[in-house]
């Protein structure tokens, strides 16, 4: 089997950012705008926020002076990695990568920026420690591959994450690549997430992205202070690879390693929801608005999906059909098509109509079907086919590269009216803005303090008043 472990390692340990290719730099500044949108909102709108703080105040990660981006309050580290990447992945909002069916935003940028906390690092670093950790992440869920490990039952946002946060933390760090192996190593220790959540919108999908930011950061410090970690971690006969896949492809790890870049094929979502209903929430507007489609002219609707798509939007359809909670919302392939065909647009606003009477006589009329058309695409697309039948006619979209995806990314203006869209509401206009700003041009930056100091919505309270 190939050596991932070193040969990874040694790519963390030597990434510089400047030497990237000048579409990569630009991406990864526009994926840490998105994700720091993504936390800021989550702090104050993601129900499970209150106890998860609260648990964190009584571990005693409260007391410390590391930055969660939305709150005013310091933390530990440990405790802000946690928060950060917990509340990044709260709203469904954030990044996507399709091939390796996984959020990579969520476990690394979080860990990264809690490391350059500690360490004082500047944000060149910090963007050289996200990339590390993005291709890692994305890397070892193409080397399982992701498929396979989803049909186990594992998150691989959460499992591949925390290999992807250890090594964005070591990079900060400034480890070599032997400590790299060691954090690896450790990290192995740790990497857990299930897809259980599935079965009644639990908070736990959130939690365990969090706790693979922080698990990432506890792995790089122990190797940073000289613990050994597992040698082997990826490729070794317990190692992730064998352990958590029934038939890894270790070689996926390393294909174009240092001149292909996973980052780049990282969509951003336009809606805060599965990025496998994406696809037929794009064809419920286009189709809405190109036949001036009401509500109550609907009969019937089809969502052809990838079988993947089916596992998690999909199935069972009268569970899907009858959305409580957000969670549910976020992986009800019914809701959001409701949401696109009666409003001509999904947003994190529009969980507050789940019990809206026209959601609720459209969600019955929904189908979920897997295509085989849809799934031959798959997993270079996760694209969707949506039927409408309305007026005795039949009207039909495919979207093969819905809005974000790589080939079809957001413009810098898209990204910024998303991103204002999340955090107006907690530091206004100006402040996010300000915010907005300082993660576009991180990589001037001499340390990464101010960029999580525009993130205290009581700082904007206090420049307001003055």
């Amino acid at each position: 089997m190939a050596a991932v472990t070193a040969t990874l390692a040694e790519y963390c340990a030597s990434l510089d950012f400047a030497a990237l290719p000048a579409e990569v730099q630009e991406r990864t500044r526009f994926l840490v705008l998105d994700l720091v949108g993504n936390i800021v909102r989550g702090r104050h709108d993601a129900e499970s926020t209150a106890p998860l703080l609260e648990a964190v105040r009584a571990l005693g990660l409260a007391a410390g002076g590391s930055a969660v981006l939305g709150d005013s309050a310091r933390y530990t580290p440990a405790g802000a990695a946690l928060l950060n990447g917990a509340l990044a992945h709260s709203l469904d909002f954030d990044d996507t990568h399709a091939a390796g069916t996984l959020h990579p935003g969520a476990p690394v940028i979080p860990a990264a920026l809690a490391a350059a906390e500690m360490a004082g690092a500047n944000g060149r670093t910090a963007l050289s420690a996200i990339v590390a950790g993005y291709e890692v992440t994305c890397r070892l869920a193409l080397a399982l591959p992701g498929g396979d490990h989803y049909d186990r039952g594992y998150h691989p946002t959460a499992t591949c994450g925390a290999f992807g946060a250890a090594a964005a933390a070591a990079r900060v760090f400034g480890l070599s690549a032997k400590a790299i192996e060691d954090a690896f190593g450790i990290a192995l220790s740790q990497a857990a997430g299930s897809l259980q959540f599935l079965a009644n919108g639990a908070w736990t999908k959130r939690f365990q992205v969090g706790w693979s930011a922080m698990n990432g950061l506890a792995a790089a410090t122990l190797a940073r202070q000289g613990f050994r970690g597992a040698a082997e971690a990826f490729e070794g006969k317990a190692g992730f690879l064998r352990a958590y896949a029934p038939n890894p492809v270790p070689e996926r790890a390393l294909k174009g390693l240092g001149t292909e870049f996973e980052l780049m094929q990282t969509a951003v979502k336009p809606y805060p929801s599965c990025r496998y209903g994406h696809a037929c929430v794009d064809a419920a507007i286009a189709l809405r608005a190109e036949h001036n489609l009401q509500p109550e002219e609907i009969e019937s609707v089809t969502m052809g999906l990838p079988n993947k798509g089916m596992l998690l939007v999909g199935a069972p359809l009268a569970y899907k059909q009858n959305p409580q909670n957000v969670v549910d919302g976020q992986f009800s392939g019914p809701f959001v098509v409701s949401c696109g065909l009666a409003h001509g647009h999904m947003g994190w606003d529009s969980y507050a109509h789940l019990q809206d009477p026209v959601i609720r006589s459209l969600l019955p009329k929904i189908d979920c079907v897997e295509d085989p058309e849809m799934q031959a695409l798959f997993p270079t697309y996760m694209a969707g086919k949506l039927t409408v039948k309305a007026r005795g006619q039949s009207f039909t979209k495919i979207v093969k590269v819905a809005k974000g995806e790589p080939e079809n990314f957001l413009t810098e203006a898209e990204l910024r009216a998303k991103f204002h869209g999340l955090a107006d509401a907690v530091l206004g206009r100006e402040r996010a803005t300000q915010l907005a700003d300082a993660a576009v041009n991180l990589d001037r930056a001499g340390d990464v303090n101010g960029l999580m100091r525009l993130g205290a919505p009581m700082m904007a309270a206090r420049l307001a008043g003055e």
